[in-house]
């Protein structure tokens, strides 16, 4: 029976005696991840001989004529590391010959196959994994709630910690992409002395992002602080913010305070935030949060149709949810 790890965190690597005699298997959608691994195994390889060959092929290339064109040692050495990607377009004649290779994979190649996700190959993945020799590694796209713990693994990789409300504000400013994510992470820990890094530090950097700012808005808004709304919504708007893209957020936010108060409770939400939520929801009732989610509907109606000037509309809005709250 094949071994079955997680996609690995960034902090972890993969050593000669992990790849080499036998078949690492990427399987999974997430395609960073998915990526760190492969990465992984050739470093594995190039860190036990410096000459090991490293080379690459596709799946709907692969024959066992070539497979074995590719396994042979090299004039430098006889140490190799092969990489199959796309696994699941592996041609049905090719899938015998590639499960007798991987029951018995030579002892000098590491072996690295990539599957893409999806059903597509399903059969070939199925008869890999009753292999002894084969290790999966599963890159799975991540939930909502696990993107604090990316981004924490991420900065431990670089020799700094980050706070939950400094993660969080990250993964808003930067979006999901845990490409760009990582990268974020290594700017924020390459350019501060600091090692333990917090809310403050992340603003420092990406405070001005469109995306957090409309965060910010939605926030002034909920809270009932008029003024901080309609400075923040003017300087938006002045600066090329998409005003649909400030009534999402707003609506966004408004969903989450009134899923609070109602009781409901997402158990992946940290406490910090828990306690931004709550202090959000103070002065809101159910009906009155209704009656806000309307407005915001009616002005989505307004923007989108280009009914009303956007800066009115918003404007407009901010008004009538403080004129909601405590109602």
């Amino acid at each position: 029976m094949a071994r079955t790890a997680s996609a690995p965190s960034p902090t972890g690597s993969l050593s000669a005696a992990d790849v080499l005699g036998r078949v690492t298997l990427v399987t999974g959608k997430e395609e960073f991840l998915g990526e760190r691994t492969v990465a992984a195994a050739k470093a594995a390889v190039r860190a036990y001989d410096a000459e090991a060959e490293v080379s690459e092929a596709t799946a709907a290339d692969l024959t066992l004529a070539t497979l074995g064109e590719l396994s042979a040692p090299s004039l430098f050495s006889s140490i190799r590391c092969v990489v199959v990607r796309n696994l699941e377009n592996l041609p049905d004649e090719s899938v015998a010959g590639l499960i007798d290779y991987a029951g018995m994979p030579s002892e000098e190649v590491a072996l690295v196959l990539v599957h893409g996700g999806g059903q597509k190959g399903s059969g070939t993945l199925a008869k890999l994994r009753k292999l002894p020799k084969v290790t999966e590694h599963k890159s799975v796209e991540l939930k909502a709630r696990e993107f604090g713990s990316f981004v924490k693994a991420e900065l431990r990789l670089h020799g700094a910690s980050i706070d939950e409300e400094g993660a969080d504000f990250l993964i808003q400013a930067v979006g999901q992409d845990l490409r760009a994510l990582a990268a974020a992470a290594s700017q924020l820990a390459n350019d501060n002395e600091a090692k333990r890094l917090g809310l403050e530090h992340v603003k420092q950097y990406f405070g001005g992002r469109a995306e957090v700012k409309n965060y910010v808005i939605a926030d002034a808004i909920i809270s009932g602080d008029r003024v901080k709304a309609l400075e923040e919504i003017r300087w938006a708007l002045d600066t090329g913010s998409s005003p649909v893209y400030v009534l999402s957020a707003v609506a966004g936010q408004l969903r989450t305070v009134a899923n609070h108060v109602a009781g409901i409770r997402d158990s992946g939400t940290p406490p910090w935030k828990q306690k931004s939520i709550a202090a959000l929801a103070r002065g809101w009732s159910r009906e009155a949060i209704g009656e806000a989610l309307r407005s915001v509907a009616r002005a989505d109606a307004d923007l989108k149709g280009a009914a009303s000037d956007p800066a009115y509309t918003l404007e407009r809005l901010v008004l009538t949810i403080a004129a909601l709250r405590q109602r």
